[in-house]
């Protein structure tokens, strides 16, 4: 009978966790269909209209959410601030999530997962986009040996984690160099419809814009997570190391609004600010949530040692820097036939996200939460924690 209770424990599934496994299971049944019968039988995607949902969401939001993992390698291992070594690998483990979602997520987008040797042998070198995909790839590769250390722990396997970490230094030189070049590619990438996408957006420094934001949005990312981790694992907040990245944070924001607005003033596009309709009103609200309202929260003391504060601050960041991935891929990009600068859902070329496009999106990352949460579980994630047995 205690065998019995004792198993019950162990197999009981939290309904959160079942939650995660249903959305999973929905999104890989509507990703068989879409690789059996083409992307039009599950999404409102169409030659005129050929980004939407997917690409704002899961490629430019789903890098940009990853970039905590260079900022804190760096901090560690290149400036050598010993005193953020317990946020490594947590932040390493997010970002390598985040980029394995995005190639799964692609492989949906594009069709064909079987064809993906084609990408080494019949390489496109006119098109932007075989640089970002050889980013992804190295990055995400120079990410998996980083936390390598932390599996052949488990594994009791210390010969190899001792031969990683010798080598652990110019590896993050390299993978901080392959991150930056990958974030502002990104913004590069748009460079290629400066008659399509809104003034207020587009602009030639687009790859710089991209990595200073990318740099705040790191930041907040390893507040967010390190909050929610927290709350959920029952663990300890590091508030006196997450205070000292937050007082980074309205200095990045600063550069990023004096280089966003210097350069509008610079084209002659500060005009747009007041009268594009509801273009102006997407750039105020990104501009108001993503910068300064964390800056002001950001700017005292008090609020930077405060768990509600931090977590705020850096929601604050995160929502309002993803409506501005969405703005500069989606709502800011005119498409045929439009009717001055409005967002593209109003166009003549109407275009609203499937159901079944969102689910693909909710169920990947469900899949990235719940790998998240198994990890933490079964190894070495956080400094001087005991794990249990896993081999059951």
């Amino acid at each position: 009978m205690k065998i019995q209770i004792a198993l019950n424990k162990r197999l009981r599934i939290s309904p959160f966790v079942l939650v995660l496994l249903s959305l999973m299971g929905i999104a890989f049944i509507i990703a068989m269909v879409r690789f059996t019968m083409g992307i039009g039988a599950i999404s409102n995607l169409s030659n005129a209209y050929p980004w939407g949902f997917w690409n704002s969401f899961d490629l430019y939001t789903g890098i940009a959410i990853s970039s905590g993992a260079f900022i804190i390698t760096s901090l560690v291992y290149i400036f050598e601030l010993e005193q953020f070594r317990p946020l490594v690998r947590p932040t390493l483990l997010t970002g390598l999530l985040g980029y394995i979602m995005e190639v799964i997520a692609l492989m949906v987008d594009l069709g064909h997962p079987e064809r993906i040797w084609h990408y080494f042998v019949y390489q496109n070198f006119t098109s932007f986009l075989l640089v970002i995909g050889f980013y992804v790839m190295a990055y995400a590769a120079i990410m998996t040996v980083e936390f390598a250390p932390s599996i052949f722990e488990r594994l009791k396997w210390e010969k190899l984690a001792v031969i990683i970490r010798r080598f652990m230094k110019p590896l993050v030189i390299v993978g901080a160099v392959i991150s930056t070049l990958h974030q502002g590619a990104l913004g590069a990438l748009l460079l290629i419809q400066p008659a399509k996408l809104h003034p207020l957006w587009w602009t030639p420094i687009l790859p710089v814009l991209f990595f200073i934001s990318a740099l705040a949005i790191g930041l907040a990312m390893i507040l967010f997570e390190s909050s929610l981790s927290s709350r959920y694992f029952k663990r300890g907040l590091e508030v006196h190391l997450l205070e000292k990245l937050a007082g980074f944070i309205p200095f990045v924001l600063g550069l990023y609004l004096l280089v966003k607005f210097g350069q509008l003033a610079f084209a002659g596009d500060l005009k747009y600010l007041f009268t594009s309709g509801l273009m102006s009103i997407l750039f105020w609200i990104e501009i108001l949530v993503s910068t300064l309202l964390p800056m002001a929260l950001f700017s005292f003391k008090k609020i930077r040692q405060s768990p509600q504060g931090l977590f705020l601050g850096a929601l604050a960041v995160l929502l309002g820097m993803i409506l501005n991935r969405f703005n500069v891929s989606w709502f800011a990009i005119q498409h045929p036939d439009p009717i001055s600068y409005i967002p593209t859902f109003m166009n003549n070329v109407n275009y609203v996200p499937s159901i079944p496009e969102v689910a693909i999106s909710m169920g990947i990352f469900s899949a990235g939460i719940l790998a998240f949460g198994l990890a933490v579980k079964y190894l070495p994630v956080f400094e001087n924690e005991e794990h249990p047995d896993a081999a059951a």
